[in-house]
Parts: structure tokens; sequence; C-alpha cells
């Protein structure tokens, strides 16, 4: 009896183990993807870097099992003896598939780089050279349309200007801070004409480059300083056009001198933070959405190289999962003011609104937009001069 209730075990024992053995298949974990964010200035710079950075988190939490690696402060003043190419050898080594390159001045680099590594994807935020033609087959362009949240924060400064001045603290000058100043000109302008019924010729527009995206001791002048010295020749609004926050920073301190003075900082969500009661809001990049969406194409293999620059979502320009720049209202914008802006970024939402329209011209007088001419994407992009009425140099 024993022995047949032993074989009986048995016989279970084995039939357990062919079913276990015929049965599915663990799932396999899903292999990790690693991208590389490559940062100009500080990671937490409370602006541009930090903005990058920020969506790099973003992606982490929407996708499981990704992870990025970062290298920032790659500029001649911090690391002067590190390439792009070095950054993204690193990278690679550590397993990533594709790598975000943020500036301007990586531009060349970036290209280098892809040829280098064609398997790699790179994005490269802010360039053109998918839309010239120069790019390898392995890069990608994309930006945020930030002209109109440059056109935002001039009507906010010009709303709240009582003396007529506005400074605006530029970095270097090229074709994309040439378009953001006039873009903050040309919304400063409207504002005041239509909103508070003013002569817009008769508004002044100061614009003072540093030379760098940010401060470089012994480089570029100090913004701290230039920060200071359009307050003292009348500005009573400061834009920021740099990736820190020393406008804002200094409009803070003036004001707890007791003067009346206000600030819109630029890039990074939570830059009114340095001194929200002088804060009239913040035009701001939210790449997330950009990051997560090339990301995802990459992993499912259906990405392809393109020129993007992309339109907010004028469903709700602060959507943190669909709009690339948003305008982010400060503390010390009065409700008038508010109810004025929003009605002007309704009117540019619609299309009622439309300022790069001729007649425009250069500061040299030569013609940007000829009368009823409506700037093209490429015109804008590509502007040579700032524009008449403007002060500041242009080259």
């Amino acid at each position: 009896m024993y022995k047949r209730l032993w074989s009986l075990i048995g016989l279970l024992i084995i039939a357990a183990l062919v079913l276990s053995a015929c049965g599915p298949a663990a799932t396999p974990e899903p292999e990790e993807f690693v991208f590389g964010v490559i940062l100009v200035g500080p990671f937490n710079d409370h602006g541009w870097s930090e903005a990058h950075y920020t969506a790099a988190e973003y992606v982490t939490e929407k996708l499981p099992n990704t992870r990025f690696v970062y290298l920032d402060k790659l500029n001649p003043a911090d690391r002067p003896e590190t390439t792009l190419e070095q950054a993204v050898d690193d990278m690679v080594s550590d397993g990533a598939q594709m790598v975000f390159t943020t500036s301007d001045d990586f531009k060349e680099d970036t290209d280098l780089a892809a040829e280098k590594y064609p398997d790699v994807t790179f994005i490269h935020i802010s360039g053109d050279h998918v839309l010239t033609g120069d790019a390898p087959p392995n890069v990608d362009n994309y930006m945020g349309k930030m002209p109109y949240g440059k056109m935002m924060a001039g009507c906010a400064a010009a709303l709240a200007t009582e003396t007529g001045t506005i400074g605006y603290v530029g970095p270097l000058i090229n074709e994309e801070t040439r378009r953001l100043a006039s873009s903050v000109y040309l919304g400063a302008r409207y504002c005041y004409e239509n909103y508070r019924g003013m002569n817009p010729d008769d508004l002044r527009f100061i614009v003072t480059w540093i030379g760098f995206w940010f401060n470089i001791p012994g480089v570029t002048l100090d913004p701290t300083e230039v920060s200071n010295d359009l307050i003292n020749e009348g500005a009573d609004v400061l834009v920021s056009g740099i990736d820190t926050t020393e406008a804002i920073v200094v409009a803070g301190q003036r004001a707890g001198e007791g003067e009346r003075v206000f600030a819109i900082p630029y890039d990074y969500e939570g830059a009114c933070d340095e001194a929200p009661e002088i804060c009239l809001g913040v035009p701001y990049f939210n790449w997330g959405p950009g990051y997560l969406d090339r990301i995802q194409a990459v992993m499912d293999e259906s990405w392809e190289p393109g020129f993007v620059w992309a339109d907010p979502d004028w469903d709700d320009i602060n959507d943190p999962d669909s709009s690339p720049i948003g305008y982010l209202k400060g503390p010390a914008l009065a409700d008038e003011w508010a109810a004025h802006l929003d009605e002007f970024i309704a009117g540019l939402a619609d299309g009622s609104i439309k300022l790069f329209v001729g007649p425009l011209n250069y500061q040299d007088g030569t013609t940007f937009l000829a009368d009823g001419e409506v700037a093209t994407d490429e015109q804008i992009w590509y502007m040579q001069q700032l524009l008449e009425g403007m002060e500041g140099p242009s080259e």
C-alpha cells in the first residue's frame, strides 16, 4: 500500500514538473534605456539648464526603466579642457542610446559626435542643421516657439511700466537672441498702445548684451551690474534673456530699497521664486513632452530626423504634458494687467493678433517686412538685426 502511495506521489510530482516546463515562460525584464543630457550651465541654475534637467526627470517618471546621465557646465569657463565629444564618449560608455545637446553653441560639435556614433540618436536643442541640410542622419533639431512667450513678457512689461522704459538683459548676439528680444519689443508696443492707450513710439526699450548665456567673470559683462545700470537709466521693468536670475535678484533688491521696479525672468518655471513680490511672470520652456516624444520614438524605432519649432498648446499653454512653452503669471501682476494679458494671449492663440507683420524695419532702416507682409517662421528664425526703435547693438 505504501509503495503504491509513494508511486502515486512520484507521478504527481513528475506531472507537475512537466506542466511547469510547458507553461508560459516568464516575461523578461525590458532592457534599460539610457539617454544623456549635456548642459551648458549648472543643472540647478533656475534657468535654461535646470529646465532641461527637469525634463530628463520628467521622462524617467513617465517611462519605466529609463535612466539619464548628464554633464552640466560644459562651457569655456567651467570646463575649459572638456569637449562635447569627450562628454558623449563617457555617456555612450555608460550605455546611452541617445543624447540631448542643449545649447546653440553645441551645433557643430553635435554633428561631429553624431558622425562618430552613427548608431546613437542626437537631439540638438535650438539648432537648425536639419533645416539647412547640414546635419548627419542621426541628428534631430527641436525648439519651443519662445517668441510667443517673449511677446507675453513684453506685454506684461508694458502694462506695468510707469517710466515708459523697459530694460532687456541679453546674452550673446545671434539670430536666436535677436528674434527673442524683438518679440519682447513687439509685445510691449502692442500692449502699450492697445491696453494703455499710449503712443508706442514713446516706449523706450534698451537692450544690453552681456556676451554669453550667463556670467563668466572676466569674460562677459556682469549681469548684476548691467541690471543695476538699466534701472539707473530709468527702466522700471527688467526683462531677462539670459540663462540665470540676476535681473530678478537685482530688481528685488532695488524694490527692497523702496523703488518701484518689476522683473520678468526667463527659461525656468520656478524663476519667480527668486523675488515673487516683484515678478510679473516668467516665459518658460517645458522640455518634458518633447523629450518624451523623441525618446519613445527611438525606443519603438519610429524616430526620423526633423526640424521642429513647436507651437504652444493654445488650449492650455501651461499644460505640463503638452505645451513646450508657457507663461506663468507672477504675484506682482495686478488683476487688471492679468486680464489684459489673458486677452492678448487669446489673440495670439486665435490669430487675431499677429505682431510680425509689416511694415517693420531693421535698426539700420532696411526693410525686414514690407507693408502688410506676414513673416514666415524662417524669416523670424533668421533675424539679422534688432528692430527699428530698439536701443542696443545688433552685432
